[in-house]
């Protein structure tokens, strides 16, 4: 498989846009994270140094180094996210001519499934992670940067929430269900008020 981080953004694209099933909308929505940590850092950084913000310099300087390493772990995940598709595919190859098969078979096929719902649950804490750091930046002069850095990880939150929820379908096992739908559900919660809080405060620098 493809080090799909030693692609430069044109082979990227390229390789998103073709019939291979990876990357697919785990990998975009780990990749769209990572650009709103981008940014997140971006912003925090040009902050720093300037005589007016002075007071949260300390502050900007954690922002920068916070997003930053939470971009380095959101691209990981765009290759994680793949590794683990890859791995999920060949359970279904696993040979089923006999109980013995057919049981091991579905055995690996369960344990497959929960590691497909686990790593797009990783994509989305982590890009609620960016939001809530972007959330904290308020310089005027690059606000829109800062409300951009939020809603790229917003959409990534949203994006891997939705591919949590498609690998839950797969999985008998109710209990671990149950808990991944209550942690995906605060995941979101969280995420909308982020957001809100986001836009309101870009809006009002704007008017």
């Amino acid at each position: 498989m493809n080090d799909f981080m030693k692609l430069n953004c044109d082979e990227f694209l390229e390789r998103l846009a073709s019939k291979e099933p990876v990357p697919g909308g785990g990998g975009a929505a780990a990749l769209g994270g990572a650009i709103g940590a981008a940014l997140t850092s971006m912003v925090a950084n040009l902050t720093v140094g300037k005589e007016k913000f002075l007071s949260v310099e300390g502050e900007m300087i954690r922002l920068a180094a916070a997003s930053k390493y939470l971009r380095k772990e959101l691209l990981q995940l765009v290759q994680e996210d793949a590794s683990v598709f890859e791995a999920f595919m060949k359970c279904y190859k696993m040979p089923k001519a006999t109980d013995l098969e057919k049981e091991l078979r579905q055995v690996k096929i369960q344990e497959a499934a929960k590691m497909a719902a686990e790593i797009p649950l990783k994509i989305g804490e982590k890009a609620l992670a960016v939001l809530l750091l972007a959330a904290e930046l308020g310089n005027p002069a690059v606000i829109t940067d800062a409300a951009v850095a939020a809603l790229m990880a917003r959409a990534a939150v949203r994006s891997a929430v939705y591919n949590v929820k498609i690998n839950l379908n797969l999985i008998s096992d109710q209990d671990y269900c149950s808990v991944l739908v209550e942690r995906i559900a605060a995941l979101e919660q969280e995420a909308l008020s982020a957001e809100k809080n986001v836009l309101e405060h870009t809006d009002k620098v704007l008017s």
